[in-house]
């Protein structure tokens, strides 16, 4: 554990989004949680296929397609929220997240975490969104970029003077410095070029042939819209924080306007992480696969503590996990 595990009261959960599927994923956690196999197996009731298997043995390609590693991640992460729910309960202690937050697709299953939406709903809503965005980039063909080392500013700037040959603006706001862009294929290559030329350390296309987060998803985003109006969105027991604007969501039709409006809006993650740690969150924890939002959170602010409940070394499997709870006060 790279950080000093400080005495935390204020515990927000983060919930990685596309990208962070891995094959083998929740496999040997599911060894020794049953609340955990109990989630996978429901997953693989709501779809009525062998979801588990394709997270534990693959193939690969399969699970990265866009319409499979959404709801993959998804019921990962939720078999990682209930085995920390147990694990917390063989302590005799009460998990009471004090803020929730999820990237991109993440916040679907932020809303389940949040009480929002079922179990069922979310993977619904999750295996939809994949295939939706799915047929909007075969309908509308786009792409995305990483964009290292420029600012902000600079990268809003790079796409507004990209634009005059189609749309492409910025995608995610991870962390300063780490931008991710979307859009058409011309403006988005003469995006890159420009990033280039400004100096930026590292302009990298993303192996993926969806212009996520950007106005390219809006019929896929009408179409989330039309299943969202289906489910019963309830009032979050605490507070999540948006993607959009980084605003507080307290109420039912406050989450239900996020989940329609994400696909085709960036992603302002470290807004998020600025304002779930301005709000008293002492304690950040990513729920589900991977450690990807636990690194951004540390370069956003080194000082605030935040380790990944899937980590070898410092997560909930390792010898190292009970430090974390002994700083729970």
């Amino acid at each position: 554990m790279d950080q000093e595990v400080k005495p935390w009261v204020r515990l927000a959960l983060i919930f990685p989004g596309q990208g962070s599927q891995h094959v083998g994923m929740g496999h040997r956690l599911a060894q020794v949680s049953k609340a955990a196999r109990d989630v996978f197996k429901r997953a693989d009731e709501v779809l009525d296929r062998n979801l588990s298997k394709l997270c534990w043995e693959g193939p690969a390609e399969e699970l990265e397609s866009t319409a499979n590693q959404q709801p993959a991640s998804f019921v990962t992460s939720a078999a990682w929220l209930e085995a920390f729910k147990e694990r917390w309960a063989a302590l005799d202690r009460k998990l009471e997240p004090f803020l929730f937050a999820g990237h991109s697709m993440g916040e679907f299953t932020a809303a389940v975490a949040a009480g929002s939406l079922s179990f069922d709903e979310g993977l619904q809503l999750v295996a939809e969104r994949g295939r939706l965005m799915d047929i909007a980039g075969t309908e509308n063909p786009g792409g995305m970029a990483s964009i290292l080392g420029l600012p902000e500013e600079k990268v809003l700037e790079i796409c507004a003077e990209a634009s005059s040959e189609g749309y492409v603006g910025l995608a995610n706001a991870n962390c300063d410095g780490q931008s991710v862009i979307s859009g058409y294929l011309k403006p988005l290559k003469v995006a890159m070029e420009l990033a280039e030329k400004a100096k930026a350390r590292r302009v990298v296309r993303l192996p993926i042939s969806i212009g996520s987060h950007s106005p390219l998803m809006a019929r896929a985003s009408d179409g989330m819209s039309a299943l969202l109006h289906k489910m019963h969105i309830k009032d979050p027991s605490q507070p999540l924080v948006g993607n959009v604007d980084a605003g507080l969501l307290t109420t039912g039709p406050e989450v239900f306007g996020e989940l329609r409006d994400q696909l085709t809006h960036g992603v302002r993650w470290q807004k998020t992480i600025e304002r779930m740690r301005d709000h008293g969150a002492d304690m950040f924890l990513e729920v589900g696969p991977g450690n990807v939002l636990t690194k951004l959170v540390r370069r956003i602010d080194y000082d605030v503590n935040s380790i990944a409940i899937s980590d070898d070394y410092d997560g909930m499997l390792s010898d190292r996990w009970s430090l974390v709870e002994a700083a729970a006060r």
